[in-house]
């Protein structure tokens, strides 16, 4: 991994992944206890806490091509996440105002994660 990706990625997304997780998991416990938020809900609690967990395995991989899978498997969690979150609003199970944050956050990380694997992936085709 190049030193750059090395010094400040890891760092920064594992707090930002740990603190995102968090932020949704605050924010199912305050959803309703019916049918239809809570099964929303714990897909969305299911996917978003996911993302640090893929992330943090691809930190540890072995090769490029390990730290591809892991963490395109963790932009599969995010893409996931933000299709619930449509959901919630969509609903009206959560007023789009509460999401805002959490969405724009699941936006940049999607939008991190997606610029990482393609430097990794430039890298092993050079």
């Amino acid at each position: 991994m190049n030193d750059e990706l090395k010094s400040k990625t890891p760092i920064d997304l594992k707090v930002r992944t740990r603190t995102f997780s968090l932020r949704v998991i605050k924010m199912y416990g305050t959803l309703k206890s019916d049918t239809t938020s809570q099964t929303i809900g714990k897909q969305v609690l299911r996917s978003a806490t996911s993302v640090g967990a893929h992330y943090r395995e691809g930190i540890r991989a072995r090769s490029d091509a390990e730290i591809i899978s892991k963490w395109s498997g963790a932009l599969q969690e995010l893409e996931e996440t933000a299709y619930w979150f449509e959901l919630l609003i969509g609903a009206e199970i959560v007023p789009e105002s509460k999401l805002a944050e959490l969405v724009k956050e699941c936006d940049e990380l999607i939008a991190i994660l997606t610029a990482s694997v393609k430097t990794i992936k430039g890298r092993a085709h050079a």
